[in-house]
């Protein structure tokens, strides 16, 4: 009998990258279709249900007739103003299901594709279209909001970057990058308030990025800026790896609160448990082979209200894990935007990530003054591979330098 091949799933296998890639397409199409119907009176739980719709017809598109799992890997979320963490509203709770866009409003729009278990998830943040800022020109708190949340994140993948990886010069000189000790975290957490506090903001307390892995999203090493309470993160990034970077930036205190809310969203851990209600055996049941290991609204279930009673065995046994509803606790306007990126021996690329902003529209006194910061920020995130770069624009200032230079070496690395 032939022995079992073992399959290598790391990147260094070209078919990983590959799937991801793919999966990134998906993710990218849908937030794109997403973000057009988020107009003010649109009602949230309606742009969840067509995006989670769009996003199986998209991933029903791709490996037809292979033996090869796919689905969403993050339904698709719409979160308002203050809300932080994901929120998808049920049709039986009538009034989160009631819940409209406004004008001018701060919205989170998150979703994710996965194929063979690779999972690619996104999330960017938007303003709802008004009278305002109908001209593209987006003036006041919400442009300092939003360039916080840029350039804190731009800040972010550079420092995930292992010392000495995109290092040039003599071979001496290489050798003394690669020796450096990575940024800890709680130096990370200092440099990036030193960005969002020149825009006047806060970091969002424990917003954390983790290491994915095939079928699993929370890895594990995990990086947690501005923790609180008992928060703490775990390990370093490293060549190979493949991260869910988030940023998240409030224009209040950036402490949160857990609001009354139905918890919607969960997420099936490795723990196992006899469950003693049939309903929670049921529920389950469905989730393993819908799912997997990848979160879930109660609404993608065949009966929801069935599952809001089967679901409850599930979570107090620790078989679900259950996502609560956090907001700021100021009340406060929330951005927050999460990129999937691969650490390669090139540098970092941009999976699937939210569309480069367009940092003219946004009209604010605010800069960032730190030449530590803006140093940091001037670094390419990926070498060049050869290809000539399309962007000949003359940059203002290091920090847009840096955004915009980094989006023309992303795309060469791809």
């Amino acid at each position: 009998m032939a022995a079992e091949t073992q399959v290598d799933y790391s990147t260094a296998n070209p078919d990983t990258l590959t799937k991801y890639k793919d999966a990134a397409q998906i993710s990218h199409r849908v937030l794109e279709t997403v973000t057009g119907w988020c107009v003010a009176g649109e009602k949230i739980l309606t742009i969840c249900e067509r995006g989670d719709k769009l996003l199986g017809e998209e991933v029903a598109k791709v490996y037809k007739g292979k033996k090869v799992s796919k689905g969403i890997s993050h339904p698709t979320t719409v979160s308002p103003s203050s809300f932080v963490t994901p929120y998808t509203p049920l049709s039986t709770d009538a009034e989160d299901a009631a819940m409209v866009l406004k004008p001018s409003e701060v919205v989170k729009i998150q979703l994710g594709a996965q194929i063979d278990g690779f999972g690619t998830i996104v999330c960017d943040t938007i303003i709802v279209p008004s009278e305002e800022n109908e001209d593209d020109k987006l003036p006041g708190r919400e442009a300092d909001l939003l360039l916080a949340t840029h350039y804190a994140n731009e800040l972010l993948l550079r420092l995930m970057i292992p010392p000495g990886l995109l290092a040039s010069g003599t071979d001496e000189e290489k050798k003394k990058a690669a020796a450096e000790k990575p940024t800890t975290q709680s130096k990370i957490t200092q440099l990036l308030e030193k960005v969002v506090k020149s825009y006047d903001c806060n970091l969002v307390e424990s917003t954390t990025c983790w290491l994915f892995e095939r079928n699993e999203i929370e890895g594990k090493k995990k990086i947690v800026l501005a923790p609180g309470e008992g928060s703490k993160g775990e390990g370093v990034p490293e060549v190979g790896e493949v991260w869910g970077v988030e940023m998240g930036v409030s224009l209040g205190s950036g402490k949160v609160k857990t609001l009354e809310n139905r918890p919607t969203l969960h997420r099936r851990t490795t723990i196992t448990y006899g469950l003693k209600r049939p309903s929670s055996r049921q529920t389950l049941s469905e989730v393993v082979k819908k799912f997997g290991t990848f979160p879930f609204s109660l609404r993608q279930l065949d009966d929801e209200r069935a599952a809001k009673v089967g679901v409850v065995e599930c979570v107090r046994s620790n078989v679900l894990r259950q996502y609560e509803v956090v907001a700021d606790k100021d009340g406060a306007a929330v951005a927050r935007v999460l990129s999937t990126v691969a650490i390669t021996k090139n540098g970092l690329v941009r999976l699937a990530a939210p569309p480069a902003p367009d940092l003219e529209q946004y009209k604010t006194d605010k800069k960032i003054t730190d030449e530590e910061i803006l140093k940091i920020l001037e670094r390419p995130v990926a070498r060049s591979t050869g290809a000539k770069s399309k962007n000949k624009k003359k940059k203002k200032k290091p920090a847009k330098k840096a955004a915009e230079e980094e989006e023309g070496d992303s795309s060469e690395e791809e």
